[in-house]
């Protein structure tokens, strides 16, 4: 069926084939995993976090969603961020169509080890999340950043700056905010970080945001999260916060939010570290 969509896409002129060159193969969603591995995480919270994406991936409602797109595949890669330049990637661009498809990439991020890393980077992230798009050889119908994270900005450029980039290229930022205190670097957190991503972080049209208050919502958080952006709805959807209703719901206050706030808190706090 989606090969056929593709042809008929192709013969309409909507799918551009130029002579001695191969049209990128058409998904519903090229979607980039940017996952948090701060040193504020604890080894536990990273644990979990890395079961949290396996079982998310490859869960039955998941592949479900895909395969009710309009070409029944969506196109995903995952890498690790800390500070500015510490990326690892988990898995490169990779094609889902099954649910062994969904297995293999599963199984990938249960093989993975993330290590704790400096600093928190989330303009960083979105940088290279731009650029893993810009480099994908599928061409999404959407393309969408997920970044996931448990503190504010506090190395690198502007965050605000690192939006309005992928925002200028027609990519969805959606956030999940990790307001949990269980890392050892919680004295650089912020108690309303789900108001700082709503402001600072997601953004594009149907962007965002899945705060999380426990570990133990993680699971089903992130399952949630990854049905919304391939774009089917489920029955109920608790705890999701759509970029339209904001920012009200979360700041009553008019006053601008301060989204240079993690800096701040950088600058008075760094010398516990010895760091620039």
């Amino acid at each position: 069926m989606a090969r056929w969509i593709t042809a008929l896409l192709t013969a309409a002129g909507l799918v551009a084939a130029l002579p001695g060159a191969q049209a990128q193969e058409p998904v519903d969603v090229a979607l980039v995993l940017a996952v948090d591995v701060s040193r504020s995480m604890s080894p536990r919270e990273l644990a979990i976090q890395r079961e949290g994406y396996a079982a998310a991936l490859n869960h039955p409602d998941v592949v479900r969603a895909i395969a009710q797109g309009a070409y029944g595949r969506i196109a995903i890669t995952m890498f690790e961020w800390a500070g500015s330049g510490s990326i690892r990637e988990v898995f490169d661009w990779t094609l889902v169509e099954t649910a062994d498809d969904a297995d293999r990439l599963s199984a990938l991020v249960l093989q993975s080890m993330p290590l704790a890393q400096r600093r928190t980077s989330i303009s960083g992230a979105i940088k290279h999340a731009v650029k893993r798009l810009d480099e994908a050889p599928f061409d999404g119908f959407r393309k969408v950043i997920d970044v996931s994270g448990d503190g504010p900005n506090n190395h690198g450029g502007p965050v605000l700056s690192a939006r309005e980039e992928a925002l200028a290229s027609r990519i969805v930022i959606n956030g999940l905010p990790l307001m949990t205190s269980d890392g050892p670097g919680g004295g650089f957190n912020i108690g309303d970080l789900d108001t700082y991503y709503s402001e600072c972080v997601i953004g594009g049209p149907g962007s965002f945001l899945v705060p999380v208050r426990s570990w133990e919502q993680f699971p089903e958080a992130i399952r949630r999260k990854l049905i919304l952006e391939i774009g089917s709805l489920p029955d109920e959807l608790p705890a999701v916060v759509h970029a339209q209703a904001l920012p009200q719901p979360l700041r009553p206050s008019t006053e601008p939010y301060d989204c240079l706030i993690g800096e701040k808190i950088w600058e008075q706090r760094r010398w516990m570290f010895d760091e620039p």
